[in-house]
């Protein structure tokens, strides 16, 4: 094998010759052989290893192994210790995927510390199997289907063009020592169930398998190339720049050019399938929803708005546009809702999504805006004026039912905290010449 992984390094990753490098090394059967392997190349190289503190005794065992293994080496090793747990609840994530993102910033941390060209990983042929099997599952396009990148950046992965068979004949023809993770021989992540079970199933019922899934991989690979040709034109044909004081930070579909496409829901997915989203469905729906549905990714909003869908990042402290009504206008479309004005001629018992004002107290335009610290009104029915910040401290409102609520005001005063309560100074009185009916609807209820 160490013929084969010279020439598949020297083919597929000639840059990391002559590199300083940093493997990824756990201490299980992957891992060791990839060093294993780097040193008998006579690469020059270092080691991380992260104790993801998830399996007590054990986790303490493996990095034990790795640290003297590499001491006894003269290797040099990088160890941190993590509380995954307590990072999982924190970003709200699966252990899982707690783990993978402490462990890459970390590598990347480390190697623009010590100057280390490439981080080396040690995930091979099966590991891309199991990937495309994943994916498959979970309804992906084409780029969920190509299997895991041979190099992403810095990081690369050299085993690749290996098989798991391949790998622990290596590691018993030449004495690799490893340990080997509990974790791995339990069937309760989808993971180990596909490795145990359904890719074995698949071997045994096709012949050369994994060989076959390689090559349509490849294939996939060249039909994602060219469409990723493809997605550059369909983003310049159809969508914009949105732009604010400090430049682009989101994009508009244009709904009207997708529109005279013959496949507009393929259109969407392309653009959109790298932003987080899932609800594919609720996204094609979109283009016929009203202006203001929103639908949301851990990283992104997709918002609806007359003739176009707005993609801006989710930035927990990004407030929301300020938007100006103008006197006689009569609806305007807002982040989730919409709000209308109408002149009535009598007064009725509002609800929380309505108040009636004396238009003569108004100073059009109007607004509607995030609140502010420092702001204060008059609440309707309450002496005095108070602090917004204390009315939501009264209203036990926490720090998300905070970012959203907007605030309706007439020049630098508050009409409304819209959908909680209106301000006392603005209410129907005996001097009342014209009533306004102000109605909120929010669409995300």
């Amino acid at each position: 094998m160490k013929a084969q992984f010279l020439s598949y390094i020297t083919q597929h990753l000639p840059f990391i010759q002559h590199k300083k490098l940093l493997l990824a090394v756990s201490g299980g059967l992957d891992s060791m052989v990839l060093f294993a392997l780097c040193k008998e190349l006579e690469m020059d190289v270092a080691v991380a290893h992260c104790n993801f503190n998830l399996r007590g005794d054990e986790s303490d065992a493996e990095t034990a192994f790795v640290e003297k293994t590499m001491q006894e080496r003269q290797i040099p090793v990088f160890i941190k210790h993590f509380d995954t747990y307590a990072f999982a609840k924190e970003k709200k994530v699966s252990t899982q995927m707690a783990a993978r993102d402490l462990r890459y910033t970390w590598f990347q941390e480390l190697a623009s510390e010590h100057d280390f060209d490439y981080i080396l990983t040690a995930h091979h042929n099966n590991d891309a199997v199991e990937t495309f099997l994943i994916n498959l599952s979970r309804g992906t396009g084409i780029k969920g289907l190509t299997g895991i990148p041979e190099h992403n950046g810095n990081v690369v992965r050299p085993m690749l063009g290996f098989s798991r068979k391949q790998i622990q004949e290596y590691a018993d023809d030449n004495n690799v020592q490893w340990k080997e993770d509990s974790s791995n021989a339990s069937d309760e992540y989808l993971r180990n169930d596909l490795r145990h079970n359904a890719i074995p199933a698949l071997e045994k019922a096709t012949t050369h398998f994994l060989e076959g899934l390689a090559k349509t991989q490849e294939h996939l690979k060249q039909s994602a190339a060219l469409l990723n040709v493809y997605e550059s034109q369909l983003k310049q044909e159809y969508t914009y720049p949105i732009n604010s004081t400090q430049g682009p930070s989101g994009i508009c579909i244009d709904l009207e050019k997708l529109a005279t496409h013959p496949e507009p829901d393929a259109v969407l997915y392309t653009l959109l399938e790298g932003y987080g989203f899932t609800a594919w469905q609720d996204i094609y729906d979109l283009k016929e929803a009203q202006s203001g549905k929103k639908i949301l990714s851990q990283t992104h909003s997709l918002l609806k708005d007359r003739t176009v869908l707005q993609l801006l990042p989710t930035d927990n402290n990004r407030t929301a546009p300020v938007v100006w009504i103008k006197a006689h206008e009569q609806q305007v479309q807002l982040e989730g809702g919409q709000l209308a004005l109408e002149e009535v001629t009598t007064l009725e018992t509002a609800t929380k999504n309505e108040i009636f004002v004396s238009k003569n107290r108004l100073t059009f335009p109007l607004q509607i805006r995030s609140w502010q610290e420092g702001d204060y009104f008059f609440p309707l029915g309450l002496e005095g004026k108070k602090k917004l910040s204390k009315f939501f401290k009264d209203e036990k409102l926490s720090l998300i039912q905070k970012k959203e609520v907007k605030i309706l005001c007439s020049g630098d005063e508050i009409v409304w905290v819209v959908g909680m309560r209106p301000d006392d100074r603005f209410k129907v009185n005996t001097q009342t010449k014209t009533i306004i009916k102000i109605s909120y609807t929010n669409y995300e209820v």
